[in-house]
């Protein structure tokens, strides 16, 4: 489904990306970790190309795109692998002045120019998907960190992305409230919804992804089978994060 290729991204001297490659599996979660500063949000972003990278390539599906360093990818190009995605934010990031099914349905109805009615019906099948079917005509002002997260995913979830992108789903979140967003999400990997998510939170990881990729200093350190890893991380790096997490 995603593959990226010797992906390089830097922020002026500072280089966050060391030429990176990763494959994401269609229809399996795939958790990107490690510590702060490691690169996982910024090669997140770059998937969705929120931020373009310096130099390498990317393919969704059937779209490709290569970047050069010092040019521009077309807009066309760019906007084209963005509508293959989808993306939760950590902070929510929830159109205060509409409701939870406003909110939802607003990329439906100014990207998309769908019907309102089309685009209502298909919010509220959504919200009824994330448990919030009784919270249609709620202001973001009204919910809980989590239910605000589980619009936010339903809002990601309108336009039926190819890939549903998550960057921290859960590190606003208190442990009560963080387990109704991985019981959501745990159900959309069921389905077989392809995901990629940066996650400081293991047992998200362990609980959801069959693939885990270790960053450290910018560069992929270990991946593979989340099982695997997690209980028996080969490179010393590896172990050392994962113990200290899981202690």
């Amino acid at each position: 489904m995603i593959q990226l290729s010797h992906i390089r991204k830097a922020f002026g001297a500072h280089e966050v990306l060391k030429t990176v490659s990763v494959q994401i599996p269609e229809g399996q979660v795939t958790a990107l970790i490690g510590p702060s500063g490691s690169g996982k949000s910024t090669l997140l972003r770059c998937v969705n190309l929120l931020e373009i990278p310096d130099a390498g390539e990317l393919a969704i599906g059937a779209e490709h795109i290569r970047f050069t360093p010092g040019q521009h990818p077309a807009r066309d190009a760019v906007q084209r692998i963005r509508q293959q995605t989808g993306m939760v934010f950590q902070n929510f990031q929830l159109f205060p002045h509409q409701t939870a099914v406003q909110n939802v349905m607003e990329g439906l109805v100014t990207v998309k120019r769908w019907p309102r009615d089309r685009a209502h019906a298909r919010a509220c099948e959504l919200l009824d998907k994330v448990g919030l079917k009784d919270k249609a005509d709620a202001w973001p002002t009204s919910l809980s960190g989590g239910q605000q997260q589980r619009v936010a995913i339903a809002r990601a979830l309108a336009p039926a992305p190819q890939v549903l992108l998550c960057d921290e789903p859960t590190s606003a979140l208190d442990p009560g409230l963080a387990a109704e967003v991985v019981a959501v999400l745990g159900d959309l990997a069921a389905e077989g919804m392809t995901m990629l998510m940066a996650t400081h939170d293991l047992r998200l990881a362990a609980h959801i992804a069959s693939r885990t990729v270790y960053l450290e200093d910018g560069a992929i350190i270990e991946s593979g089978d989340s099982k695997t890893l997690f209980a028996a991380p080969q490179d010393p790096r590896t172990q050392r994060f994962v113990t200290t997490l899981t202690a």
